[in-house]
């Protein structure tokens, strides 16, 4: 019985341990490796005679696909085809995962060990999530074989048991590359098997100066003739300075074993102890082992790809933005199918609309999935930002669905509802939450639009709360949870209590970029404006590719009448994304603050421009048309401003602005009949506004004063002399409220 996987397994080659040439001077230096080491021992060993099959242990260009077994159960015997019908569920498909019955035939039948058997138990129980019995039955295993490959599945198996510090101690303890003599395999090799921490004979230096051990010491020895291995902050100098060779830690020898003794001190929070084990950079990006022009071995995904990914999850943990973005964009290029890296860098805004279409559409598609190349750019593409190429975006979506079949998908139909929240068509885009997440009661990229198009739409104000309320009683360590019961304090102006709850997801997941935002608008509705300017600096920091913390913070400067700061933060953020409408809106009402009238009068009309290009509901700008209808009415162009204000009574025939501005517009035309009836229309509507009275008194005076026969013209001077004549009737209706409130005093005298 065979007591190691065959040699196509994940075999790990007995290398001498780094620590074996001389003793370690420093605890740092003897217990902690770089990555560097293990392409040094990887050249080693590819120069040395080892065998091809033991090469792939250290191979970064590979998967972990060799890590798994190479059979998973025992054969079955065939079994009589019988033709009774039979309930489903009493159908046996135990063996549908097996080879068929036919190709037995040809095979050699293979007799199974105890060993061979609990790592079968092993297995099963991890495909049955009985984390307990495979950890339990694999730590026999690594007992009786210490193989490296045992060892690397017990420490998955701890790790999927949340005992991360368990599976970190096995990956970086002193453990022998050979098995021990006692046990199930101690007739390997003719009973002539020699504990790899007992001196050889032509051991050298301490080798040789080393006493044999002595019977009956119950420190030293676990059983007679073999000696403890050292234990304790000091235990791998103890192993340099007695042992040359067959002891190592499974970190040195072992990429992927690496890998996961750096996972399991990221979910420790030892987030620089991590990045000392992966390094700094990547080990492997000069050393010919790897890169992106390196052949993928055996179609999975690199594990050197996957190392990338968590040096720059560990970068964000340690504020080093720049550092993970670069990190994350390497695990890309190595790996186009490192979806974890694409996540990070989309979700995470970390690069301008333009930069991450180029990117994307630059990476190694055929070189590395030859087969799939069109299938896997496509779906990157259809998760970018839609603020540019939107005709590139919809080519994308019909051949998702026509060419792939994929119309029903969660993810593709996020596309479509994140193509429709950009145009601000909340009720479309609702629609289509609605569909995913009737397909599947979580996706996290769904819901934050799902909520904020309930939180836009005031009659599902109601269900967005039993939405969020659902939500905290299935999910409640779901940041996207929390993030719904804010939403919905936020519908109720409760604000302060919208902010708790905001906090509270920024705590849970630091990268979800609309709770950050959420939180900065919660203080600009409560009129909390330099709060406000202060969190979504924070927000701009957080997310240096998306312009709209930037646009946020010119708003607020504006509305505090910092107009050269708020000129800065829209200036920074056009040259972030020049497709933005609603940023080109905020230009044009800078300018129009500037009192630079021929300019605002552009901006608003390339904002609508776009809007019209991008297909998006004329509902959501009808502050825009007005806009541009008060500068051009400003600039004199009466005409243009007409149709304007027309355009928005189109769409919103109760807009009073656009009622007042149409009669002002009516008014300054020496219309003055026509006027009066916009002012009564717009007073109907809302009967006290104070603006709308006095316009309608100015108009009845000029009425009045006009007579039959009167010329019509409106006030000369135009807009300066209708302000200064608006202020002369103001003053005037003080005067006149102060002299009869001082004959009230008089009389009350």
């Amino acid at each position: 019985m065979a007591g190691t996987p065959p040699p196509g397994g994940f075999a790990i080659p007995r290398l001498p341990s780094p620590s074996g040439s001389r003793p370690r001077h420093s605890i740092n230096n003897s217990f902690s490796f770089g990555p560097q080491n293990l392409v040094d021992s990887l050249a080693e060993a590819n120069t040395s005679g080892a065998s091809n099959q033991r090469r792939t242990y250290l191979d970064p260009s590979r998967s972990i696909l060799q890590t798994s077994p190479l059979r998973s159960s025992p054969r079955l015997p065939r079994r009589t085809k019988t033709t009774a019908s039979r309930h489903p569920l009493a159908t046996d498909t135990t063996d549908v995962f097996q080879d068929d019955a036919d190709d037995e035939d040809d095979e050699e039948e293979h007799e199974w060990g105890i060993v061979d058997r609990m790592r079968l138990w092993r297995h099963d129980a991890l495909m049955q999530h009985l984390y307990d019995s495979a950890a339990f039955w694999g730590d026999k295993i690594v007992s009786w074989t210490n193989d490296p490959n045992d060892a690397f599945w017990l420490a998955q198996t701890y790790f999927l048991k949340h005992e991360y510090s368990r599976a970190e101690r096995l990956l970086t303890r002193p453990f022998p590359t050979t098995p021990p003599r006692t046990g199930p395999l101690a007739a390997l090799n003719n009973g002539t098997f020699q504990p790899p921490f007992a001196p050889a004979v032509n051991a050298k230096g301490k080798g040789r100066e080393m006493p044999p051990p002595m019977a009956g010491s119950p420190t030293d020895e676990i059983a007679p003739g073999v000696q403890r291995l050292p234990v304790g902050p000091g235990e791998m100098i103890d192993v340099a300075i007695q042992f040359e060779e067959g002891v190592s830690r499974l970190v040195d020898m072992s990429v992927a074993c690496r890998y996961l003794a750096a996972q399991c001190q990221m979910r420790q929070g030892k987030w620089s102890d991590a990045l000392e084990m992966l390094g700094e950079s990547n080990p492997f990006r000069n050393s010919g082992r790897g890169g992106p022009d390196a052949p993928n071995m055996d179609g999975g995904v690199k594990i050197e790809a996957s190392m990338c990914n968590l040096r720059g999850l560990l970068m964000l943990k340690l504020n080093r933005g720049d550092q993970a973005k670069a990190c994350f964009m390497e695990a890309l290029a190595l790996d186009v199918k490192c979806y974890e890296a694409f996540e990070q860098l989309v979700d995470g805004e970390m690069m301008t609309p333009e930069e991450e279409w180029q990117f994307v559409k630059s990476l190694a598609y055929r070189e590395q999935t030859p087969a799939d190349a069109d299938f896997v750019r496509l779906m990157y593409q259809s998760r970018l930002r839609k603020y540019k190429h939107t005709e590139e975006h919809a080519e994308i979506r019909r051949r998702l669905v026509d060419e792939y079949g994929l119309g029903d998908n969660p993810d593709v139909l996020y596309s479509f509802a994140d193509a429709l929240y950009t145009q601000l068509r909340w009720a479309d885009c609702f629609a289509v939450t609605s569909r995913i997440l009737g397909l599947v009661s979580i996706h996290k990229a769904t819901i934050p639009l799902h909520v904020a198009c309930m939180y836009h739409i005031k009659h599902l104000h109601s269900k967005l709360f039993l939405f969020a309320h659902d939500l905290v009683e299935r999910e409640p360590e779901a940041a996207t949870s929390w993030f719904a019961v804010g939403m919905w304090y936020m519908c109720a102006e409760k604000y302060p209590e919208a902010r708790t709850y905001f906090s509270k997801t920024s705590l849970m997941d630091p990268r979800f970029a609309p709770a950050w935002i959420a939180f900065a608008h919660a203080f600009s509705m409560e009129g909390e404006h330099d709060h406000a300017v202060t969190a979504y600096s924070t927000c701009a920091r957080l997310y240096t590719g998306s312009h709209l913390p930037l646009m946020f913070v010119g708003m607020e400067h504006m509305i505090l009448s910092n107009l050269k700061l708020a000129d800065e933060a829209l200036t920074a953020a056009q040259h972030m994304c020049d497709s933005d409408p609603l940023l080109f809106n905020e230009r044009g009402v800078m300018a129009f603050m500037n009192e630079d009238y021929e300019s605002a009068a552009k901006l608003f009309h390339d904002a609508l421009h776009l809007a019209d290009a991008l297909e998006k509901s004329k509902l959501p700008w009808v502050s825009t048309y007005i806009n541009l209808g008060t500068a051009l009415r400003r600039t004199g162009r009466f005409a243009e401003a007409k149709r304007e204000y027309q355009r928005v009574l189109e769409i919103d025939y109760r807009n009073v602005a656009a009622l007042s501005f149409m009669g002002v517009t009516e008014h300054l035309l020496g219309n003055i009949e026509a006027a009066i009836v916009k002012y009564h229309e717009a007073l109907s509507i809302d009967p006290i506004n104070g603006y709308v009275l006095e316009l309608l008194d100015m108009a009845l005076e000029t009425s009045a004063d006009m007579g039959p026969f009167g010329t019509k013209g409106g006030p000369p001077g135009g807009e300066e002399r209708w302000e200064q004549t608006m202020r002369e009737h103001r003053d005037k209706g003080k005067q006149v409220a102060r002299s009869e409130l001082t004959a009230d005093d008089e009389m009350s005298l």
